[in-house]
């Protein structure tokens, strides 16, 4: 009377019961994990670029998506996308790092360019040894302290020696370029509107140097979540229209 056994029925019972168990218990845990569309998408990319284009291009997608998270974080260093929990980053230069997958989008022609009321104080540059005698603005890498080169065609480059402005920030170089305080080499998504607006104006043109690349790219590991998949398509569609990201005045 104190034993118990479990009928044959009983066994086919159990099995066929927890089986279905199982399954139920991954429906359910998959659609926990992840969500069709909201959730966190972590977002890296330069100050100037983030201010500028991030939160236009994202909002259609915030508007369309209200479950989804934005997490930006503006560097103007590369960021460690896998440390920093990344799934996104626009950068513009170079990328060599074999942990990411990178696309360029879209050229960054560099302008020398000046005020209109700084070019008749002092004259028209047509040389690189008359634009060094011009009162210059100098950007510092905030990574190792050390001044960026101005870059021109044929790989030839100078670094101001008495600059009239020395700062970290591209933005606040755009400022006191069009305050008329200097002369800046200044990429073509901060110069482009007002080049055409003529609060700027070009010079040298024949001596630019060749475009450096935008980049979009994300890590390389692990399957791409739906929700990282829609923002990174979308923000490859903004970034490469000429029409949303300034790209040359060509362009």
């Amino acid at each position: 009377t104190r034993q118990v056994s479990i009928t044959a029925f009983g066994q086919d019972y159990a099995k066929d019961a927890r089986s279905a168990l199982e399954h139920f218990d991954t429906l359910f845990r998959s659609h926990r994990m992840e969500p069709e569309l909201s959730g966190r998408v972590g977002i890296t990319a330069p100050h100037a670029i983030g201010r500028r284009f991030l939160i236009p291009f994202l909002q259609p997608l915030a508007s369309a998506h209200p479950d989804l998270q934005f997490d930006l974080r503006l560097e103007d260093q590369m960021t460690d996308a896998v440390e920093a929990h990344i799934d996104i980053g626009i950068r513009v230069g170079v990328i060599r790092d074999r942990r990411y997958v990178a696309r360029a989008l879209a050229p960054v022609p560099f302008y020398v360019v000046a005020s209109p009321a700084l070019i008749e104080q002092k004259t028209i540059p047509r040389s690189l040894d008359a634009l060094a005698q011009l009162p210059l603005s100098v950007l510092i890498d905030q990574k190792n302290g050390r001044p960026w080169p101005w870059l021109f065609a044929d790989g030839q480059t100078f670094t101001p020696r008495q600059p009239a402005l020395i700062c970290d920030d591209p933005d606040t170089e755009l400022e006191a370029t069009l305050a008329g305080m200097c002369f800046g080499q200044i990429p073509a998504y901060l110069a482009e509107p007002h080049l055409r607006s003529g609060k700027l104006v070009s010079v040298l043109a024949d001596l630019a140097p060749a475009p450096w690349d935008l980049f979009i790219y994300r890590p390389q590991q692990g399957p791409v979540s739906k929700r990282v998949r829609l923002v990174y398509d979308h923000l490859k569609q903004a970034f490469s229209n000429p029409e949303l990201f300034p790209q040359g005045l060509g362009t």
